[in-house]
């Protein structure tokens, strides 16, 4: 029987590739807790487990009519983001799959209710979610990507999430989960947003939406999943990257309201641009 080792919220903000003098020089001369969390990650989560695979629901991998799954062998190349180039480019990536794994996981989210479909075309393209954390965090194991369906609802989500967990329940792989992508998600107007590129929460895009990622991160310490889950309606008016997509995947495959494990932070809650940034990991 496979099993689902460990899980994560997990930011990939563009800030984590910089240099870090230009980090420094972004964040008032000091360093965002967002690289070093990652490198704790690796040191003290991952390397212990030592995962056969890593899922990672990728919340800039845009679909709309369908959910897809990363089901090539292998994955190479260069990459350089067209969102923000000077950044993010020329970035290496060799990132072993899981295809048997991956078409598993498809046909069960489809049998969950939600149309589901393995790609192993060898030309689809990659997201930077992907690449961003791959360079921190991969190890030996096999990398599996999951995109969001920008016309789902929560519902379809859940169910997706579902067939996953069905999926690598009867596999027999050690799984770990990562959804990245942040939690409230609003920029700041182009005008404005030099003013709010450090990383104090003071920068989030409202004190609304700040106090909203700020009760989650509660419910995240306490294994609250439920809550999280029962007052997404809620949450949705401050628009949370992929409308919490990655998170709710992830949730599901793990048990929905079942699901009782305590997340802990491995990073600072942060702001990038207006939006929050946060590492928040769940040991099973």
């Amino acid at each position: 029987m496979g099993e689902i080792i460990g899980a994560g919220l997990v930011a990939h903000a563009p800030t984590i590739m910089m240099s870090e003098a230009d980090r420094y020089e972004l964040n008032e001369g000091k360093e965002i807790s967002l690289v070093p969390g990652l490198r704790r990650l690796k040191s003290e989560v991952l390397d212990v487990l030592k995962p056969d695979v890593i899922v990672l629901f990728d919340t800039h991998w845009f679909t709309i009519v369908e959910f897809c799954i990363a089901a090539q062998a292998r994955r190479t190349g260069h990459f350089t983001s067209d969102e923000l180039p000077r950044g993010m480019r020329q970035i290496p990536y060799d990132i072993p799959g899981c295809p048997e794994l991956a078409f598993a996981m498809a046909e069960r989210a489809t049998e969950h209710g939600v149309r589901t479909n393995a790609i192993d075309d060898p030309h689809l393209p990659i997201h930077y979610p992907t690449v961003n954390l791959a360079t921190f965090l991969q190890g030996d194991e096999q990398w599996i990507s999951v995109s969001h369906a920008y016309s789902a609802e929560p519902h379809n989500f859940l169910g997706v999430g579902a067939g996953i967990g069905q999926a690598i329940r009867e596999s027999d792989k050690r799984v770990v989960l990562i959804a990245s992508g942040s939690m409230s998600h609003r920029f700041w107007p182009f005008d404005q947003i030099a003013a709010h590129e450090a990383s104090d929460p003071i920068h989030i895009s409202s004190p609304e939406a700040r106090e909203a990622d700020l009760e989650r991160l509660r419910w995240f310490a306490d294994g609250n999943h439920a809550a999280v889950i029962d007052t997404m309606p809620d949450y949705l008016r401050h628009a949370p990257e992929a409308r919490f997509g990655h998170y709710l995947m992830m949730a599901a495959a793990c048990g929905g309201h079942d699901w009782r494990a305590k997340g802990r932070q491995f990073s600072d809650y942060e702001n990038a641009t207006g939006t929050s940034q946060v590492h928040v990991w769940f040991d099973m």
